[in-house]
Order: C-alpha cells, then structure tokens, then sequence
C-alpha cells in the first residue's frame, strides 16, 4: 500500500491494482478459512471449535462447512476493493510521496473504514440473514415447521428488507460498524508499520509471503482483541436480534447485552473468531501483496519504494 506519486489523479492504474489486488485477496483467505466462519455462526457455542466442525461434517456433508459462501465472498470482495481503492487514493493524494507515518496510516485507514462502511453495510445485513437462515435451515433443534427460506438470495434479500423493514434497515448496525472502523485503521496501522520495519531491515521493497503472513496476522490479532465487544453488537444488530436495541445507543447496547447475558456474552466466540480473523487476514495480506507485485511487474510498472 504504497504512494502512488506516477498520477494525479486518484483515477489511476496503480490504484485500481491495489483494489483488485485486495479484493482477490480476500476472495483466496476467506475460501481456504471460510470453515471457521461457519463455526462462527453455529448455535453449538457450549462446544470447541474442532468439534462444531465434526459435528457439522457428519450432519450436512463437507458442503456444510461452506454454506453461505457465495453472499459473503460478494460482500468482501466488494468491501475490500472499496477500502484498498480510498485508502490507496488518499494516501497518494495526501501524503504527496512524504514519509508514511502510524499516525498518517490510522488516520487514513480509519476514513476508508467509513467510506467502506457507509458503501457496503446492505451487503453485509443481507450477508448476515442469509447465514443465519442458512444455520438454521440446518439445525435439527431448530422448529422445522418454522423452518422457512424467506430469502433466495442477496437481492431478494435486499429487496424484502426494505419492502418489510424500510430502507435505514439495510444500514442496521452502521453506529458501531463506523466505531468497528478502527478495527482495520488498527490492522492497517500496525500491519504498515511493521511491513516498513522489514523492508528497512531487508533493504528490500518487496518481503517474502511468509514474513507478509507473520506480519497480517500479528496486525490482524491487536485489531481484533481491542475491537471485539463492538463486532459483536454489530453481528446482533445487522441480524435482527432483539428489536429494543436497535433504538439504543452504542453504550446501552453494551449495557443491555451484559444485563441479560452477562460480561462474557461480549466476548462469545472469541476463540474461533480470533482464529478465522487472523488466518484470513494473513492469508489475504500474502495474496495482495503477491498479487500486486506481480502485476506491477508483468505490466512493467514498478511500484514506488517505500518511504522511510
């Protein structure tokens, strides 16, 4: 992520390859981990993370693992190619090839967060119901008399939320999915921060896959401890759930959740969501990285050298 200093113009080719890049990335690590969000979403919660797997492969077939692949693949690619496009044309514009700093960095990555947020939350509220009906479609303990599929798809999916809860549904959870921005302006930061590190210490501007793995992850992990609580407010708004929190605030939403399941309930999940984020965002780092440098090369450009 890189100044791009060859063009003006935040419409440029060096830009484009960065989102592309990303949002390919992404595509790769959330398909190769896309398991462990499955177990994510699972109503086994009192099990381990190897266990809700088994149990799912023995019930539904290696496909069980992947079910509701398709709307989160749409919703990532789309976020990650939004995000890597603002962050990398801000950052041409602003830092006008001067010396990156974490500040710059955060500040950076957070307004790309928002711009990310504000563009694609529709797609992740349709994302997050098509799981859930997805989860519970599949669930013997769930009332199979209830056990409806009222949506067929991300429009169709779209579409009935606005028709039966109004367009601002489409943006449930956007209050602490804005906060939740400083989850990637941490990734982003750190992950930036440390990638400079090493491309001093190598004197190299391109580093190995596995140093960019080391690294996503360790930025993946620091943003996803500090952030957590707000994730899952977010995952409980976007899904409907408990219709009296939508008209909370942030805060009382916390306090709410607290009150009637206690602290822990703020950080459920965490094992497995701390193993999916890690792995995919590292995984995702080592593919853009990859991805973008041998487009680079291939077109015969070269990407700036790192400002130190």
């Amino acid at each position: 992520m890189e100044n791009d200093t060859t063009a003006p113009s935040i419409f440029s080719y060096n830009n484009l390859v960065h989102a592309v890049s990303g949002a390919v990335g992404s595509v790769v690590a959330i398909t190769v981990f896309y398991p462990l969000d499955t177990v994510l979403d699972d109503h086994q919660r009192a099990k381990h993370t190897h266990e809700i797997c088994a149990d799912i492969v023995k019930d539904e077939g290696i496909e069980g693992l992947y079910r509701g692949w398709f709307p989160v693949v749409t919703a990532l690619c789309t976020s990650n190619f939004v995000y890597f496009y603002t962050f990398n044309s801000l950052k041409m514009k602003l830092t006008q090839g001067r010396k990156s700093s974490p500040l710059t960095d955060l500040s950076l990555a957070f307004v790309s967060g928002v711009v990310n947020v504000l563009i694609t939350t529709p797609l992740w509220v349709a994302n997050t119901r098509l799981k859930l009906q997805g989860a519970k479609l599949h669930t013997k303990a769930y009332d199979k008399g209830t056990a409806e599929r009222k949506y067929e798809g991300i429009w169709d999916c779209l579409q009935k939320i606005v028709k039966h809860e109004g367009l601002f549904s489409l943006w449930n959870g956007t209050a602490p999915s804005l906060i939740l921005a400083a989850n990637p302006a941490i990734h982003f930061m750190v992950y930036e921060a440390l990638k400079r590190y090493f491309q001093r210490a190598y004197h190299a501007t391109e580093l190995s896959g596995f140093l960019y793995f080391i690294i996503g992850a360790i930025a993946k992990a620091a943003a996803t401890v500090v952030t957590y609580p707000l994730q899952v407010i977010q995952s409980r708004l976007r899904a409907g759930y408990a219709k009296a929190e939508k008209t909370q605030s942030l805060l009382q939403n916390i306090l709410y959740l607290v009150k009637n399941q206690g602290v822990g309930a703020l950080y459920k999940g965490m094992e497995a969501k701390l193993l999916q984020t890690v792995l995919t965002a590292a995984l995702m780092f080592v593919a853009y990285e990859k991805i973008a440098a041998f487009t680079f090369r291939l077109m015969g450009l070269q990407a700036p050298p790192p400002k130190h």
